[in-house]
């Protein structure tokens, strides 16, 4: 799991229409973490109030939010506008979900100049093949399973 904040100060933030976004917190200094709706989960604290592998927003260039349901809000006995302490903790897996992440571990490797020696269609393959897998651990085996391959090309 990694640390995002740590007894963080935040405001509640209030926009009346936006659904389950009404309330949110904006998360500071997560602009960076890559992923999809629904893959990036969360669990900690709010003002004590333990929450569990909640969905981390994407929003394009800009921090990650979190909504606050009511019942969260109703717990912790705060509404828009009002500032809450957060402890918070990314609790899903880092899946490498663009290819430039999976050219980056070629080039950690050592491998990435016979990596574009290849064809496109080649190389099309091998990214796909290590986007497509479900979790982290057999993402990192399929990348092995390719350096060692590409080690091997003359």
């Amino acid at each position: 799991m990694k640390e995002l904040l740590k007894n963080k100060k935040l405001k509640i933030h209030h926009e009346p229409g936006k659904g389950a976004w009404t309330y949110h917190l904006v998360i500071p200094d997560t602009k960076d973490i890559k992923g999809r709706w629904g893959f990036i989960k969360v669990s900690g604290t709010i003002d004590g109030y333990e929450f569990k592998d909640m969905n981390l927003a994407p929003l394009k260039n800009k921090d990650k939010r979190i909504s606050l349901n009511g019942t969260i809000r109703k717990a912790i006995n705060k509404s828009g506008g009002d500032e809450v302490i957060v402890t918070m903790f990314k609790t899903s897996d880092d899946r490498l979900t663009s290819e430039d992440e999976i050219k980056d571990c070629f080039k950690d490797a050592d491998v990435y100049t016979k990596f574009k020696e290849l064809s496109v269609d080649e190389q099309k393959k091998i990214l796909k093949d290590i986007i497509s897998q479900k979790t982290e651990k057999s993402q990192e085996k399929r990348i092995n399973v390719h350096i060692k391959k590409l080690f091997t090309t003359k």
